[in-house]
């Protein structure tokens, strides 16, 4: 069995964060390890705040795990704090991993923040260049690239600008298009100057709680599986598309999405 390993957010509601990411390893087969880098307080509604964890902390976490297992694959969400990204970083690099996705979240659905500019410096400086793929969103998309993306050229021009930031291979998950792309769900996979794109559907629903970090769990795990970037990708979407087509609607705001 393949043993896969996130780091990123508890969210106590169930929905996103590493609960989120054991569940989408499991449904792929593979065997979840996880580490908190922040204590979130959340529900579908809203976030209301968070208690960081140290780089002790988290070291103390994840060194045991290395030490034990063969980690075939790795994500990191929610790193809100310069220190827990040099230490991800740090650790990473002390532990060989391999298959490693970033994603990199800077917002909550809600729209809470949920790092700062000195922190997603770091990110990029530090994790970028480590990562075998970043999954940014539109709107991480434009905080990170500093462009408004609202056409597939505007998407083009963002990717190439990751890519000088150390990004080997960047998706941009299309979810917020407007434009033309506006009624479609697409999204963009740039496997160095390569594009292929994804499209499907787009869903009219509120049910979007934990889309992106699923959507990185499940590429982390086909990837651990052996799959190729575009096909991880591929298996990836197809499972949020079926995960948020039947999601439970629970709770008063944003529901969880459904991960089996």
């Amino acid at each position: 069995m393949k043993v896969c390993l996130t780091i990123a957010g508890l969210d106590p509601s169930g929905g996103a964060g590493i609960i989120a990411d054991i569940k989408t390893f499991g449904a792929f087969g593979c065997f979840a390890t996880a580490a908190v880098s922040s204590l979130t307080f959340q529900n579908t509604v809203a976030v209301s705040g968070a208690e960081h964890q140290s780089a002790a902390t988290l070291r103390g976490q994840v060194a045991p795990i290395l030490e034990d297992y063969e980690v075939s694959a790795v994500k990191t969400g929610m790193l809100p704090t310069r220190e827990i990204i040099d230490e991800t970083a740090r650790l990473i690099g002390e532990g060989n991993l391999r298959n490693y996705v970033v994603d990199p979240v800077v917002r909550s659905t809600s729209g809470f923040d949920l790092i700062d500019h000195v922190a997603l410096r770091a990110l990029i400086e530090k994790l970028f260049p480590l990562s075998d793929l970043i999954t940014p969103n539109i709107p991480e998309a434009e905080r990170i690239s500093g462009l408004r993306i609202d056409t597939r050229e505007s998407v083009k021009e963002a990717a190439r600008r990751m890519h000088a930031m150390g990004a080997k291979n960047v998706l941009i998950k299309g979810g917020h298009m407007v434009g033309d792309d506006a009624g479609k769900a697409i999204d963009f996979l740039f496997v160095g100057e390569r594009l292929t794109m994804f499209e499907a559907e787009r869903l009219e629903t509120t049910a979007t709680h934990g889309t992106g970090c699923t959507l990185s769990a499940a590429i982390t795990a086909n990837l651990a599986l052996g799959k190729s970037l575009v096909d991880a990708v591929e298996a990836a979407k197809m499972f949020v598309l079926e995960a948020i087509r039947t999601a439970p609607k629970l709770g008063h705001g944003h529901s969880p999405i459904n991960i089996r």
